[in-house]
């Protein structure tokens, strides 16, 4: 089976890419900075209101993966919540001042997680060495890694990603993320031997706000958002189905 994970900013997203065939979602805030944890008012809404697998992101700024004790500490109170409130997995990622994962820290985070399922997100793009990396992540019990394969989007790094795919050996999923889209899923699929794919699909959503006399920003960052298009979702449900026979 192909699946596709979406990256939704809200609930409104979340419930659209659920419509429109997605698989599961990773559910964050603030995606121009890579995405942080939504607030507990949206996790709640979302986790009553969708079917599907939900997973949202730990993370509690944008910025590098290498965390204070405090943020730490965030990071756990966050998880805690995330299981009280039902929900299928968490996405987080940690590591240390040299670049590799930060053993000692995610296995607090997967024992706080308790019977969640444990994806390691693009952190693992900030890696200094990803064969190591891998191999650290299956031994801590991870069930999945987001990565671009250390470049900007996956089809600049789907050749690194083919060689994780075959290292890894069905021990873990190596879920290609950043820039997939319908016109190059297909050449991902046939070329990683991937068999989970992440995006946000999102497109432009522009404000319903009449009156737009402001002096404190552009009209670009004040009445122009970003949503889960359904078109899209639905064009890359239909390749992986077609993957999927």
């Amino acid at each position: 089976m192909i699946r596709i994970e979406i990256c939704a900013n809200s609930v409104r997203s979340a419930l659209i890419a659920q419509e429109a065939g997605a698989y599961r979602i990773e559910f964050c805030d603030n995606l121009k900075e890579g995405g942080t944890t939504p607030s507990f008012g949206q996790i709640a809404l979302a986790r009553q209101q969708l079917n599907i697998k939900l997973y949202p992101i730990i993370r509690p700024r944008g910025g590098d993966f290498l965390y204070t004790d405090l943020e730490f500490e965030v990071m756990k109170k966050d998880i805690e919540q995330c299981l009280a409130l039902g929900c299928d997995g968490v996405v987080f990622g940690v590591l240390d001042a040299n670049g590799r994962v930060d053993k000692p820290r995610c296995e607090q985070l997967i024992k706080a997680a308790g019977k969640m399922g444990v994806t390691f997100h693009r952190a693992f793009d900030r890696c200094s060495d990803p064969f190591e990396a891998l191999e650290d992540i299956i031994e801590l019990g991870f069930e999945r890694i987001l990565t671009s394969g250390l470049e900007a989007d996956v089809v600049s790094g789907a050749d690194l990603i083919a060689r994780l795919v075959k290292q890894a050996a069905g021990r873990i999923q190596i879920m290609p993320g950043a820039g997939v889209k319908p016109e190059n899923l297909a050449h991902l699929i046939e070329m990683t031997k991937a068999t989970e794919y992440h995006t946000t699909a999102k497109g432009p959503l522009e404000s319903e706000m009449a009156y737009r006399e402001v002096r404190t920003g552009s009209k670009a960052e004040e009445f122009m958002t970003e949503q889960t298009d359904p078109d899209t979702v639905s064009a890359l449900v239909q390749i992986a189905e077609k993957y999927s026979l």
